[in-house]
């Protein structure tokens, strides 16, 4: 481990430490829960800038403008993904964007702090309760009625899938809202969804067709992950074998991680690109992905197509994809012909 790694760990524990305590969720304590109340500007606290966690917010978005379709939405976000990310949401109106490193960028990093503190909003919802600036974003911005992202028990208690990472959030909306006199929801949580225009998607699907035969499906691999999470091309190689060996009629292309690295020693069709759209729209053209938990892996759910994640270290009740067909597979207790088998059950074959 990194001096830098550390140095990173040990703040961020002291940072907790310091904000765990702060903020209780709370509602307007003059409120009648018979008149309803109804949000028209809301802001949603995710200061993170990772690919994977800032896709996870997308059903609850999605959540919020099937509720309120009036309602505006204001992301507080770290980093530069979120407006690629949610470019066509609607509902989505402003960012509020802290520098991806606030330590190179003081003088930013406080002038966004301000920026927050400018609006009032009807709702705030921090969603990662352990966020040591999501619980302060959320003490600072104005609003009457805040979510801090504590876990609710008794929601808990009623959803097998609670504690999934895109799931809780609009539990816990939901439960508040029931709360505010807005009658309960039942239905299945929204999946994730970068919403891909027409255009996005035919563009796409012409480079594909470029790489493998177009009268055949395709199954598309990416086999990078950060850490721990990546399995090794000792692990990969002997699975993309036997991939191919179990579906003769399918074509297979691997997309490839930022750091143009392949796990199969290039031995399939590639696609690169920097694009997150571009990426998202060239699976959606496809019949299957099949990969490691990682940011990657959430795009291609919000592609719309069946997913199945691999997971051996990070929890797959918490981070699995969900929706679509989409499946997640824990490797330390099944083999490749246990993975195969669940492929071709979710390609029908």
């Amino acid at each position: 481990m990194s001096f830098k790694t550390k140095i990173n760990i040990l703040r961020r524990k002291i940072t907790h430490g310091l904000t765990k305590y702060i903020g209780t969720t709370k509602g307007n304590q003059n409120f009648d829960p018979n008149s309803k109340a109804v949000f028209k500007h809301i802001l949603i606290n995710r200061p993170n800038h990772r690919l994977g966690n800032l896709l996870l917010i997308t059903p609850l978005v999605q959540e919020i403008h099937e509720v309120f379709p009036d309602c505006k939405i204001d992301l507080f976000v770290r980093g530069g993904l979120a407006p690629i990310i949610f470019t066509n949401y609607t509902a989505v109106d402003h960012y509020i964007i802290l520098p991806r490193k606030p330590f190179n960028e003081l003088v930013k990093y406080f002038l966004v702090w301000l920026k927050l503190k400018k609006k009032t909003y009807d709702l705030v919802i921090n969603i990662d309760k352990n966020s040591s600036s999501g619980r302060l974003s959320t003490q600072f911005a104005n609003a009457n009625f805040k979510y801090f992202g504590e876990e609710n028990e008794g929601v808990k208690n009623q959803y097998s899938d609670y504690h999934h990472f895109a799931k809780f959030p609009v539990y816990e909306f939901r439960n508040y809202l029931s709360q505010l006199g807005h009658p309960k929801r039942n239905q299945a949580v929204p999946t994730l969804n970068i919403q891909l225009t027409e255009t996005e998607l035919a563009n796409a699907k012409k480079t594909l067709d470029t790489l493998v035969p177009a009268d055949q499906k395709t199954i598309c691999v990416f086999t990078f992950a950060t850490g721990s999470k990546c399995y090794p091309p000792s692990w990969w190689i002997p699975f993309y074998e036997k991939l191919v060996a179990s579906f003769p009629d399918y074509n297979i292309v691997e997309v490839l991680p930022v750091e143009n690295v392949s796990q199969i020693d290039f031995k399939a069709p590639t696609f690169y690109s920097k694009d997150v759209r571009e990426i998202a729209a060239f699976i959606a053209n496809t019949a299957l992905f099949i990969g490691a938990d990682s940011g990657i892996m959430h795009l291609a759910s919000t592609s719309q197509i069946p997913v199945l994640g691999l997971f051996s270290v990070t929890d797959e009740s918490k981070y699995g994809p969900y929706g679509n067909g989409s499946c997640p597979v824990n490797t330390t207790t099944s083999n490749t012909e246990m993975i195969l088998a669940t492929a071709k059950k979710m390609l029908g074959t």
